[in-house]
């Protein structure tokens, strides 16, 4: 499905607005595209922890590692859950909170000028058909949007927090994915 933007929201998948965002910076160009994973609780998956933790209402009581998380103000701008559907929380011309300390050639806080997708994995789990398809389709439609993201500006958040961050981690197929980005198909 070729996905098109209103006002910095994909149109044609949910949208569950999160209260950690910020504006930003003045003159800041969306120009880098960083790929995450997460599950909540850990390797768990279709939960509705993840949207909960977004927006703010995940209960620490649930799960005990909650007690650990449940005081942090996160998100992303996009999260591609297993079954290949896409939630969305913050408008893209919006600054999400997802990349915490961080930077890509050079240039912290990548979250000033980013774009933050979460897959709903965990870094030793391989992705979904769905999940790659929803993402490639996704990246072409903010390569076209946002032209300052190249696709040598497409990066893990293990590479812009090395030692801080492992995601998305060994079972991400970044060959695969570029390839799906070339040619259209798995």
């Amino acid at each position: 499905m070729a996905h098109t933007l209103l006002n910095g929201w994909l149109q044609n998948v949910r949208h569950c607005p999160s209260p950690n965002f910020s504006q930003r910076p003045a003159g800041a160009a969306i120009s880098l595209l960083v790929i995450h994973n997460i599950s909540l609780p850990p390797g768990q998956f279709g939960t509705g922890c993840v949207e909960a933790f977004f927006c703010n209402n995940l209960d620490p009581a649930q799960h005990p590692y909650f007690t650990t998380i449940a005081d942090l103000k996160v998100s992303s701008h996009l999260l591609i859950e297993r079954t290949g559907s896409i939630v969305q929380f913050v408008a893209f011309s919006e600054r999400a909170w997802h990349a915490g300390a961080s930077s890509f050639d050079g240039v912290v806080d990548c979250n000033d000028y980013s774009i933050g997708i979460e897959l709903e994995g965990a870094d030793d789990i391989a992705y979904t058909d769905a999940q790659y398809l929803a993402l490639a389709e996704v990246t072409w439609c903010l390569l076209d949007a946002y032209p300052a993201i190249t696709r040598e500006r497409i990066t893990g958040h293990e590479h812009i927090a090395p030692g801080r961050k492992t995601d998305p981690g060994p079972a991400f197929d970044w060959a695969r994915y570029h390839q799906l980005l070339a040619t259209g198909t798995l």
